[in-house]
This record gives structure tokens, C-alpha cells and sequence, in this order.
């Protein structure tokens, strides 16, 4: 009787995720619950600093998914609808984590969630509350359209809290149920993955400095318009 070879396949640490992407993540993560707690409890001049410095975060992220890492880039991790919805349809199946970056379907959560939140940020510019704090460029505005920017501001947040408990449900369900930790190497930046997996590019770090050097000063200069 013929024995059947089994081969084992050799998986080693490898870096997917640089410290711009990582820190991105997480500033983000706290940023937005901090964003609405600020406003319902009564502290506008925190909200606006929080809204710039998300407003820095988010170019410097738009930029890097331009020029940064590999596994950062949008033209690296947005693959076709297809594709995404194929990859949802094994969501249960347990399997070996063996993506560089962003699978199929994360790339375009990743992808909906920069696009609310540059709605939310840009559109705080021309926003007013009902306190009457409002964003330095609502002057440029009449009034029934800072009504319906503000409209705009108030929705969308909403829309970004659902997208958000989404996603966390989603990282659940591949911890818990495909047996994959989405978590860990976003803080670590390594995973484990197929010996011969190639592994992604990483950019400076100076590059990113210079990234966000520029994207700050960007949001110094709206912040001024006050």
C-alpha cells in the first residue's frame, strides 16, 4: 500500500503592517469615540481639535496609500467586488491566514471607512451645531447650506458607528469562528505566514515623516481660518 507524503508547510514571522499604518489604526480607534463624547458633553474646542487632527491623519493616510508600504497601498489591497464577495463566502471556513495585507474584503471596509471619515471630517469644516459652534469655512457658506452639511455631519456618524461594529463583528468572527487573529499583528505588525510568502515592501519612515509633517500643516493652516 502506497503511503501518501504529507507535507508540512514551514511558517515563519514575517512584517505585514509598518508603524504608520499601526499608528494610524489605533489613533483612529480612539479618535472617534473621543470625537463624539466631546461634543455631547460640551467641549466644542476639544471636538474642533480632534476634527483637525483627524483631518491630518486622514491626508497623511491618503497620501501613504499612495507612495507608502506595499501592503498600504490601495492599488495593493483593493481587488475586484468579486473578489470580495468570494472571500466573504469561505468567512466560516477555517484556514490558515495567508495574505500579506488586507484580504479581499477587508481592503474595501478599509477603503468605505477612510471615505466616512473624510466626509466627516470635511464636512465638520462647514458644519454648525446646535450650540452654534460651527467650522471655519461655514462662512463661506449660506445658511440653508450649512443646514444641510450639518445634516450630512450628524448622519454620517452614525453611518461610521455602524460600519465600525461591523467591523468588529467581523474581526469576531475571524478570531473566533476562522480561527485567524486580524488583532495581533496590527500590533505587532508580524504574522505568521508560508515560508516562501514574498515578503512586502516597506517604505522610509522618513517618507512617512515628511507625509505627515505636510498633512499637518494642511490642517494648521484650515485650523487658523478660526
Amino acid at each position: 500500500m502506497a503511503l501518501r507524503s504529507r507535507q508540512t508547510v514551514v511558517m515563519l514571522p514575517m512584517r505585514v503592517w509598518d508603524l504608520p499604518v499601526r499608528l494610524f489604526h489605533w489613533l483612529i480607534v480612539v479618535l472617534i469615540p473621543l470625537s463624539y463624547l466631546s461634543i455631547k458633553g460640551g467641549f466644542p474646542d476639544v471636538h474642533k481639535a480632534i476634527g483637525f487632527t483627524m483631518i491630518a491623519l486622514l491626508l497623511f493616510r491618503v497620501a501613504w496609500g499612495l507612495f507608502g508600504s506595499d501592503t498600504a497601498r490601495f492599488a495593493r489591497f483593493l481587488r475586484s467586488p468579486g473578489a470580495a464577495f468570494h472571500h466573504l463566502g469561505a468567512i466560516t471556513k477555517r484556514e490558515p491566514d495567508t495574505v500579506t495585507g488586507h484580504n479581499a474584503a477587508g481592503g474595501w471596509m478599509v477603503a468605505l471607512m477612510l471615505l466616512l471619515l473624510l466626509l466627516q471630517a470635511f464636512s465638520g469644516l462647514f458644519a454648525r451645531n446646535r450650540h452654534n459652534v460651527e467650522g471655519p469655512l461655514a462662512k463661506y457658506l449660506d445658511d440653508a447650506a450649512v443646514q444641510a452639511v450639518s445634516f450630512v455631519h450628524a448622519a454620517n456618524f452614525k453611518v461610521i458607528f455602524a460600519a465600525a461594529v461591523l467591523h468588529v463583528a467581523v474581526i469576531g468572527v475571524y478570531l473566533f469562528v476562522k480561527k485567524q487573529n486580524l488583532i495581533r499583528p496590527m500590533l505587532t505588525g508580524k504574522k505568521r505566514l508560508p515560508a516562501a510568502t514574498r515578503a512586502p515592501r516597506m517604505a522610509s519612515p522618513l517618507l512617512a515623516l515628511l507625509f505627515l509633517i505636510l498633512a499637518a500643516a494642511i490642517a494648521a493652516a484650515l485650523a487658523t481660518q478660526f
